[in-house]
C-alpha cells in the first residue's frame, strides 16, 4: 500500500507541475502575483489530500470547504492537461508546417496570458456541465427473468444503487434526491453494491449526513456490502455507521428473504490491503444454499465474472466503475473490466454493473451518468 502511494503521489506532482510551470510562464514578470499563485496553487492542488491528513485538528467548516475545493480541483487537472497537451501537440506541428499566424509563435506575454485565460474559460465550462450532469440523476429499467425453484414469489422489485459516495462535499442533498428516487419506485428490496461513504463514519455523523436513509422504504429491508472505500475509512465503523441508519452490511455471508430468495453479499477484493485478511472464496459462502432457490449475489468490483457463472448465481450487481466518471476515463474501464458499466448475461447468470448514484473525489460527471437501477424480476 506505501508503494501505491508513493506512486500516485509522484504521478500527481508531476502532472501538477505541469499546470503549474505553464501558469508560471503565463503570469510574466510579476514577482508578488507570481508568490500569491505559488501559494494558491499548492493549497488547491492538495486540498485534498491536507483536508484528509488533518481532519482532527481542522474545523468542520475549513474541512469541508478544503476538502470540496481540493476534490473538484481533480476534475480541473485533467482537463487542464489535456488542454495542454492539445496546444503543445498543435505548436510542434506549426513549427514543422508553420500554419499559424506568425503572432502565436512570437511567445510575447500577451499571447501566453490570452490563451491561459482561454483554457481557464474553456475547462471552467467542461467541469461547469460535468456538475450539472452529475446532479441528474437518472432511472435505469431492466427486466429479468430467473428461475423460481422453491421460492414461493412470482415477481421481485429490486432497487440498486452503488457508489454513493458520502461525504461533506455532496452531503444530504445528494442523499435525499436519491432516496425520493428510490421510494418513488415502490421497491420490495433495496441493494447497495458498496461503497456508501467516501469519508470516515465520525465525519458523516457529525454533520448528520446519511439521515434520510431513515426514510427508505422497502417491503424486505435495505442491504449493502463493503467497497473498497468502507475499507479505506475504516470497515468497522464504516459497517456500524450502516447499521445506525438502518442498513444491514452483509459480510461473506448470506440472508435468506421472505422464505424465497438468498441474497449473498461478499467482501471487497481491496479487503486484504487494509485488513491483512483474505475475503471468503464464493464457493465457501454459499455452500450451504440449497441450489433450487434463486440467488443474487452483491459483489462490489465486477471482476472474475466467470466465478459467479460457474457456481450458479442467478444476478450479480456490482459497481465501483463509475463508467470511467470523467472522460477520458471511461475509455480506460472499458478496458479493465468485461463489463463497466451495464448489462451482460453469461451462461445463466445475469450481470449488472451500475455507473453509481455519487461520485467519487470531484462531484463531477463527463464520461458516464449517475443512476439507480430498478430491476423488476420475474421468478419462472
Amino acid at each position: 500500500m506505501s508503494l501505491f502511494f508513493i506512486i500516485f503521489f509522484t504521478v500527481y506532482t508531476s502532472l501538477n507541475y505541469y499546470v503549474f510551470i505553464r501558469g508560471w510562464q503565463a503570469i510574466g514578470n510579476y514577482p508578488l502575483v507570481k508568490i500569491i499563485y505559488l501559494i494558491l496553487f499548492v493549497l488547491i492542488a492538495y486540498g485534498y489530500v491536507f483536508a484528509k491528513f488533518l481532519y482532527k485538528v481542522l474545523p468542520p467548516l475549513l474541512y469541508d470547504i478544503w476538502l470540496g475545493v481540493g476534490a473538484i480541483w481533480f476534475a480541473f487537472l485533467v482537463y487542464f492537461i489535456l488542454s495542454l497537451l492539445l496546444v503543445d501537440i498543435i505548436r510542434f506541428f506549426d513549427s514543422k508546417f508553420l500554419f499559424l499566424p506568425e503572432i502565436f509563435r512570437s511567445g510575447s506575454d500577451n499571447i501566453k496570458r490570452y490563451t491561459a485565460l482561454v483554457l481557464i474559460a474553456v475547462v471552467s465550462i467542461i467541469v461547469f456541465l460535468g456538475n450539472l450532469n452529475k446532479r441528474n440523476i437518472e432511472i435505469r429499467t431492466l427486466e429479468l427473468t430467473i428461475p423460481k425453484g422453491q421460492s414461493k414469489l412470482s415477481e421481485l422489485n429490486v432497487v440498486m444503487a452503488s457508489d454513493i459516495h458520502l461525504s461533506p462535499i455532496d452531503g444530504e442533498r445528494l442523499l435525499t434526491r436519491i432516496i425520493d428516487k428510490m421510494n418513488s419506485l415502490n421497491p420490495d428490496i433495496v441493494l447497495l453494491a458498496g461503497d456508501i461513504v467516501d469519508d470516515k463514519a465520525e465525519i458523516l455523523e457529525a454533520r448528520e449526513i446519511g439521515k434520510s436513509f431513515h426514510k427508505l422504504k422497502s417491503k424486505y429491508g435495505v442491504y449493502t456490502i463493503n467497497g473498497n472505500h468502507e475499507f479505506i475509512n475504516g470497515v468497522e465503523a464504516s459497517v456500524l455507521y450502516a447499521e445506525h441508519l438502518g442498513i444491514k452490511t452483509i459480510r461473506d455471508n448470506y440472508i435468506f428473504i421472505d422464505s424465497s430468495f438468498y441474497v449473498v453479499g461478499r467482501e471487497d477484493r481491496s479487503m486484504p490491503q487494509f485488513t491483512g485478511k483474505q475475503r471468503k472464496s464464493l464457493e465457501d459462502i454459499i455452500s450451504e444454499i440449497p441450489k433450487d432457490y434463486p440467488i443474487i449475489l452483491l459483489d462490489h468490483t465486477p471482476f472474475n465474472l466467470e466465478e459467479a457463472e460457474r457456481n450458479n448465481i442467478h444476478l450479480q450487481l456490482s459497481g465501483h466503475t463509475h463508467h470511467g466518471q470523467i472522460w477520458p476515463a471511461n475509455l480506460i474501464t472499458k478496458m479493465i473490466y468485461e463489463v463497466s458499466w451495464g448489462y451482460k448475461k453469461k451462461g445463466n447468470t445475469h450481470f449488472y454493473v451500475s455507473s453509481g448514484a455519487g461520485t467519487w473525489g470531484p462531484p463531477v460527471r463527463t464520461g458516464s451518468s449517475s443512476e439507480i437501477v430498478n430491476l423488476k424480476i420475474k421468478f419462472e
